[in-house]
């Protein structure tokens, strides 16, 4: 009786006309470690057709295994080149396509993967949400070691029990489920200070490994450079993307809450051209008691060209090889002007292509890519892929004169509002947020602590990973920063700025509208905040507080300026007499107000 209930209250929040599909009744039994893939596939399955959808998995441990899995071929934006993965080919545990109205209910599960996989895509989908689950990997393709002892000859290490290796040749050879690590990406952890560092497997990779006990290895060569201390957790991966551990493509109205992302596989969740994304109490980070201490591979949330609303709330980042959340659209170069309204477009980034960057109704814009100067609007009539680099693009009216072989194009329509808040950003090698996105920003109440390299970067590039675009309207407040930037220094600002116009053009800026207020900044060296090429930058009310947490490099400016106008400096506490450097760049005075001193240099 009491399981009736129990039963009827979780769905009580649900609309009486959802039909309730419990994956149990496909062959589906937690538990078991039984292969859950093809039981699934028939509950997804199940859905088609229903007005609306509760796919229900009892509380427990569900397996899956990419023996029956659904592949799947797409182009992902971020992800491998074709040196690296030639062939796109995912296999994915739960596949979604062309769905609507339908919940994944965990109920408290732990979804375990096997081999190389992606945990779910939902592709043309819409009103999708997935809560109440845990995402891992059997093995992660994460593998981790703590130093035991260390000297200039020789190593001890401690291997954690989910990174499965063998000794072959008197060499260590990390191997999961039907793979091995071929190519070695290092990062040192020091998890008494909760900071990353970027570090080697070479000297490792010379050595001779004996295993002295289960799951303690002796490496004999020379270390003499290795830096590390007892205790620092060496963590080796292989650098190519192959897989992502989620993929959101062409989707809208998707809700994640209540994921506990142990292990995410590659690149992490990637929304691809979706729409009004609201991730809720989404923690990334490893599970507590594991005594793992990385969670991702690269990012944690990755979203090229989607639009609409994202909104990332109550969540936790910890444990990552690169920046939590990545939000950017992608440039694409003029690589011949074909007539009047037709262009041929090439994706220039190795990583980022194949992919429909363009469709017929899209506004794009156009500019010259050196300097990032926005020159004209257009619509897309159509656009047609001709290989895996290149689009033909055919515009409703002819283009301008201005326009040449070499300028790029941004995709407008396809660009988010973002709000980010009541958010943890820690444990990782690089930033907290990347933020490129001309709809409005707001990023508040959140806490970054002792991010890698800035906790904030908002750039823009045609030249280098060719992420889009401009700001125009993004607000900054209530945050802590605590000690941020140990992988960046000199360049170690806690928020920076930095669009990459190579070509300055006067009296054009390619962002605007930044207000940076209200915030905490605990910062052990000089640099808080560097600014290029924006129109009205307001940097008000924030406190600074003075930590011994690392040695200062030597003295720099504080807040440094460079090409801007319409900035805004006060009413902020230095917490101390001595006032900080605040140097302009290719400025005039008229261009700043300010209650303290600035350098002006030209």
């Amino acid at each position: 009786m009491k399981k009736y209930f129990a039963v009827l209250l979780l769905f009580s929040c649900f609309q009486v006309s959802a039909q309730v599909i419990d994956v149990t009744k496909f062959g589906v039994s937690p538990n078991t470690f039984a292969d859950a893939t093809e039981g699934v596939k028939k509950a997804i399955d199940a859905a088609k057709g229903q007005s609306e959808s509760v796919l229900n998995f009892p509380k427990g441990r569900y397996d899956f295994w990419p023996d029956n899995a659904t592949e799947t071929h797409y182009y992902i934006s971020n992800s491998s080149s074709e040196k690296e993965f030639p062939v796109k080919k995912q296999k994915v545990g739960l596949f979604l396509k062309g769905l609507k109205n339908i919940t994944i209910e965990g109920n408290g599960s732990v979804f375990v993967f096997h081999g190389k996989m992606v945990t779910w895509v939902l592709d043309s989908c819409e009103n999708i949400t997935i809560q109440n689950l845990a995402i891992n990997y059997e093995r992660p393709g994460m593998s981790e070691m703590t130093i035991k002892e260390l000297t200039p000859t020789s190593v001890i290490a401690s291997i954690h029990p989910d990174s499965k290796f063998a000794i072959i040749n008197n060499r260590l050879e990390w191997y999961g489920e039907k793979w091995m690590t071929k190519n070695y990406h290092a990062v040192l952890v020091r998890p008494t200070e909760g900071t990353l560092f970027y570090s080697k497997w070479d000297p490792f990779l010379a050595s001779k490994a004996e295993k002295i006990d289960l799951l303690t290895v002796k490496f004999t060569g020379d270390f003499s450079k290795f830096k590390a201390q007892p205790n620092d957790v060496l963590t080796v991966r292989d650098p190519y993307r192959d897989y992502v551990c989620a993929f959101n493509n062409r989707s809208k109205n998707i809700k994640l809450h209540n994921l506990k992302m142990y292990s995410l596989h590659g690149l992490g969740i990637v929304s691809q051209f979706s729409e009004n994304l609201n991730f809720d109490s989404v923690f990334v980070e490893p599970e507590k008691g594991s005594g793992r201490v990385i969670a991702s591979s690269a990012d944690g949330m990755h979203f090229s060209g989607c639009k609409g609303q994202i909104t990332i709330n109550n969540c936790r980042f910890n444990g990552l090889h690169d920046d939590p959340v990545n939000v950017h659209g992608t440039h694409l170069i003029v690589s011949e002007i074909v007539s009047a309204t037709s262009l041929k477009l090439k994706f220039m980034h190795h990583q980022t292509y194949g992919f429909e960057a363009f469709i017929s109704g899209d506004t794009v814009a156009y500019l010259h890519a050196a300097s990032l100067q926005i020159f004209a609007q257009g619509v897309v009539k159509i656009a047609k892929l001709i290989s895996e680099r290149e689009i033909l693009v055919e515009m409703q009216k002819p283009f301008t004169a201005e326009l040449k072989v070499g300028d790029a194009l941004e995709n407008v329509t396809w660009t988010p509002s973002v709000v980010i808040k009541n958010s943890l950003f820690a444990g990782t090698i690089s930033r907290g947020n990347l933020i490129t996105t001309r709809r409005k920003v707001v990023i508040e109440n959140n806490v970054y602590y002792r991010t890698g390299m800035h906790a904030i970067l908002i750039e823009n590039d045609a030249s280098g990973w060719y992420e889009s675009g401009p700001v125009t309207d993004v607000t900054i407040r209530n945050n802590q920063f605590i000690e941020c930037g140990h992988n960046s220094s000199p360049n170690n600002y806690v928020i920076n700025i930095n669009p990459q116009n190579h070509q300055l053009v006067p009296n054009y800026y390619v962002h605007k509208n930044i207000r940076i207020e209200d915030n905490t900044f605990k910062v052990y060296d000089y640099p808080i905040l560097s600014v290029r090429s924006t129109d009205g930058l307001t940097f008000i009310n924030n406190k600074i507080i003075q930590t011994n947490f690392l040695k200062a490099s030597e003295k720099r400016p504080a807040i440094l300026l460079t090409g801007n106008t319409k900035v805004n400096i006060k009413g902020n506490d230095f917490g101390s007499e001595e006032l900080p450097v605040v140097s302009l760049l290719n400025m005039q005075k008229t261009d700043i107000r300010s209650d303290i001193k600035f350098d002006l240099k030209h």
